[in-house]
């Protein structure tokens, strides 16, 4: 009897699954990222935290951001399993960290890359990718090299704004829905996608909108990644250690000792600026003139006297 109502009390303990934000962030910028979780009901015995990493890059377009992306989301999820969380989810696009995690823990970490991915292809023939800019991209080539799933994807379509990956779409409506209902139209017209996935986790306030005005399924990646990891939890399942080795030794201590040292660096030194910023600055530094070197006035030669 003892035995039953144990196991009964365990079915019954809330499950944690940790949330790693790419992005230092705090208040309501962080708050941002945490509504992700209220557009999905997945029953009152799951609980989400949000971690932001330390440091992180301007943001994720090419592959020095993608390394950098896995260091700092790795390193933030080192402890979650000694912390007692149930599972991992990451909150970008890229995957990052995603497979140096599942190498050191033994409970399941849930990319949204490949979860809406292989969502959509189990709800449609073609999916296609709705962006706010066109240097998101390489992110979903990433995933979609490793998945080996180019046949069935119909394409993309942007709106060509850069993202602000504090505020979100916050305060943006207004602008940023109707030209995101234009171009998903035109991604089920002219692509001909069956399914439309949302290019990034911080675009999860427009789904709502669209999904109400577009004939097709929209996949919000964050709750589609949460829903993921709940089915992983319940079915006691986890990435396969033939696919993700763990390491022979592991080397936690030096790598949160390099990262804060990166980190207090950091704050000491020069600011760190993103792309434009040293493009703005390499211009100034050879568009700058010297200055003139004033003119030494000559000196006569002293005459001598007749």
């Amino acid at each position: 009897m003892l035995v039953r109502d144990r196991e009964k009390s365990m079915a019954r303990k809330k499950k944690r699954v940790l949330v790693l934000v790419p992005f230092p962030m705090a208040g309501e910028h962080l708050a941002m990222r945490e509504a992700q979780s209220k557009q999905v009901d997945l029953g009152p015995d799951l609980e989400f935290h949000y971690k932001p990493v330390k440091w992180a890059g301007t943001n994720f377009v090419g592959p020095y951001d993608y390394v950098v992306g896995d260091f700092t989301i790795l390193e933030a999820g080192l402890q979650a399993q000694d912390d007692g969380f149930d599972a991992v989810c990451i909150d970008t696009m890229s995957d990052s960290g995603v497979a140096a995690l599942r190498a050191v823990l033994d409970i399941p970490v849930i990319g949204p890359g490949r979860t809406t991915i292989l969502t959509a292809m189990m709800l449609g023939d073609k999916f296609g990718m709705l962006v706010m800019w066109e240097r998101w991209l390489g992110l979903y080539k990433k995933v979609m090299d490793e998945l080996g799933v180019w046949h069935k994807y119909a394409g993309y379509q942007s709106i060509g704004m850069a993202p602000d990956r504090f505020s979100l779409l916050g305060g943006e409506e207004r602008v940023v829905f109707p030209k995101l209902l234009k171009a998903g139209k035109k991604l089920v017209e002219e692509n001909g996608a069956d399914v439309i996935i949302l290019g990034s986790t911080s675009m999860h306030q427009a789904r709502d909108f669209l999904a109400e005005n577009l004939p097709v399924p929209v996949i919000s990646p964050g709750p589609t990644s949460y829903a993921a990891a709940l089915m992983m939890i319940n079915l006691r399942l986890a990435q396969s250690r033939k696919s993700y080795p763990a390491p022979v030794g592991r080397s936690d201590d030096y790598i949160h000792g390099m990262l804060d040292a990166a980190v207090a660096a950091a704050k000491k030194g020069p600011k760190i600026v993103g792309a434009e910023g040293l493009k703005k600055k390499g211009a100034k530094k050879a568009g700058a003139t010297k200055k003139p070197a004033a003119k030494k006035s000559a000196k006569k030669k002293p005459t001598r006297g007749k």
